[in-house]
């Protein structure tokens, strides 16, 4: 029985605002800076600050006096739209406010949730934390998928017009081509890397046709397990930078992992839920591999993209080395095995 691979490593999307020249676009960001920063829209900082795991934007839990500490959210600099951002804090207050348990931005008196100090532009947030689901028990992933069902019965009354879409093109073909032109693969693998590129790209696009026309809807984007954290009162989703138009089953294939009768496990517990709230579109099964493959992809090309950013070589050490490249055509390898198998069936 084949072993799927674990769900990569979180990671953005692809922006809808590029920047190619983004070397060090933090390099101004000092902790007097951040708490000016918060400081400016009205808070009294008490000077704790302790930097939170994020790579894409930098985040900060700032203590606050005599209150709950806050987060600071600094978004990189030619990443976003203004109009993208803001689209972002939209959606987040709209879920809020049906009461989906998802964080939305802070508003100032003014109700703005977009604040910019020189620069950069940053967003605060209640801090509300919690710890990792437990995936393998079957009413935690039923819950959770009551509430994806819930934020994309919410999601079909409207659409993004700032986000982009989850497309082959974006998130497959232009991350090939990109990685191709670049110098990060070693000269040897550069033959071997293209060759089985293309046949992934291919393989996708196979079965993106196979799918057929499925509904596009406002999607959290990137719901792998770190951006749903577990209280005794459930759990509650987080950072929504990464939201897009989609398949709904972007929002679930990542709490999928294991081995075929693992995951078809875990499918038939979160459609339990989510069916609660709104219809899953079965043909959207045959997509999950397609997908996986396509966050794989996109990976790479993210860091490669974000090199100059002295964060990146500091934390990711082993990417710029021909033992990840090797690693990364073995894992495309994988893919294409996994790609050629029966999609999950529909449980229900």
């Amino acid at each position: 029985m084949t072993k799927r691979r674990s769900t990569p490593p979180p990671l953005p999307v692809a922006a809808a605002v590029e920047s190619t020249t983004a070397d060090a676009p933090y390099a101004t960001l000092t902790p007097d800076r951040i708490l000016d920063a918060v400081e400016s829209i009205g808070l009294h900082c008490d000077g704790r600050l302790l930097a939170l795991n994020s790579y894409e934007n930098r985040v900060y839990r700032v203590g606050v006096d005599d209150a709950e500490p806050v987060i600071a959210k600094f978004y990189r600099p030619g990443r976003w739209s203004d109009p993208a951002i803001l689209e972002e804090h939209e959606f987040a207050h709209e879920l809020a406010e049906t009461e989906i348990p998802l964080v939305p931005p802070l508003k100032n008196v003014t109700g703005t949730s977009l604040h910019r100090i020189e620069e950069l532009r940053f967003a605060l947030y209640p801090n509300r934390p919690g710890r990792a689901p437990e995936l393998d028990n079957p009413d935690v992933l039923e819950w959770i998928g009551r509430f994806i069902g819930r934020i994309h019965g919410r999601s079909e009354t409207r659409q993004f017009r700032h986000r982009g879409t989850l497309s082959e093109a974006r998130f497959g073909v232009e991350p090939v081509e990109y990685l191709t032109r670049s110098a990060f693969i070693p000269a040897e693998l550069r033959a071997t890397y293209a060759s089985v590129a293309r046949e992934v790209l291919a393989q996708i696009h196979a079965l993106f046709e196979l799918a057929g026309k499925v509904r596009q809807r406002r999607l959290h984007g990137d719901c792998h397990p770190g951006n749903i954290m577990w209280t005794p009162a459930g759990p509650h989703f987080v950072d929504l930078d990464d939201c897009l138009m989609g398949p709904a089953v972007q929002d679930l294939w990542m709490l999928l992992a294991g081995d075929r009768d693992d995951m078809q496990r875990q499918l038939g517990d979160v459609l339990a839920g989510y069916d609660d709230f709104c219809t899953f579109d079965a043909r959207e099964l045959v997509l999950i591999e397609a997908l996986r493959t396509l966050r794989i992809v996109h990976y790479a090309a993210w860091l490669a993209r974000r090199w100059t950013d002295p964060a990146f070589p500091l934390h990711f050490p082993w990417f710029n080395s021909q033992r990840y490249w090797q690693d990364h055509i073995l894992s495309l390898r994988e893919q294409q095995a996994a790609m050629q198998e029966p999609p999950l069936f529909d449980p229900r």
